[in-house]
């Protein structure tokens, strides 16, 4: 109850401070991997909390004013996880599907105006978040650190490499922009192939 009071607070304090609110991105996410039998039940409700009701939270609370105005953009970084599954990873996985579904819902909602709903759908990042499952695959294979960033990313992306945070950007401002006026409810796979298998 207390976060998602603390996310629609935020909106209000922006929106009390710098004015109205035409573009939102909500990018958050924390990640933990077992099975799901093992899965840590605290895990389990962290990764949830901070990975869905924030994006729902955020959202409901700019909708008004972007409606009022006919005119908003929310684009939601969610995931190729978003989009497939991956074993020892129920939390994020199921996370991600919901926020690539809620982008649909909030698309269909406000079809009707220069309003668009949008997810970007990464895969691999380098971020803090991939680099320790690097470490711990690692450990767990005996593998060098060049040795296991190939083998984690050819796992999954044909492509072999890292999506850059400059290029989701780069996606973001297209979403926002004129030219993505009439794109809503999309999942934009960024993933090296990934979800193309």
């Amino acid at each position: 109850m207390r976060s998602s009071w603390a996310a629609r607070l935020l909106i209000t304090d922006v929106e009390s401070s710098m004015g109205d609110v035409d573009l939102l991105v909500n990018n958050a996410g924390i990640q933990f991997t077992a099975r799901v039998e093992d899965f840590s039940v605290s895990k389990w409700d962290d990764i949830i909390a901070i990975n869905l009701p924030s994006v729902f939270h955020t959202s409901a609370a700019v909708l008004p004013g972007m409606q009022k105005r006919q005119h908003g953009r929310i684009i939601n970084i969610a995931s190729a996880h978003g989009l497939v599954a991956s074993a020892e990873k129920a939390a994020y996985v199921a996370a991600k599907h919901g926020v690539v579904g809620l982008t649909k819902t909030i698309a269909l909602e406000n079809a009707k105006s220069d309003l668009t709903c949008n997810a970007t759908c990464p895969g691999w990042v380098k971020t803090a978040l991939v680099e320790t499952q690097i470490q711990k695959y690692m450990e767990r294979k005996s593998l060098s650190y060049q040795d296991a960033t190939a083998t984690l990313l050819t796992g999954k992306e044909p492509g072999g490499r890292f999506t850059t945070p400059e290029k989701i950007v780069a996606a973001v401002l297209f979403l926002a922009s004129d030219a993505g006026n009439n794109m809503t409810g999309i999942s934009l796979a960024m993933d090296g192939g990934w979800t193309a298998q």
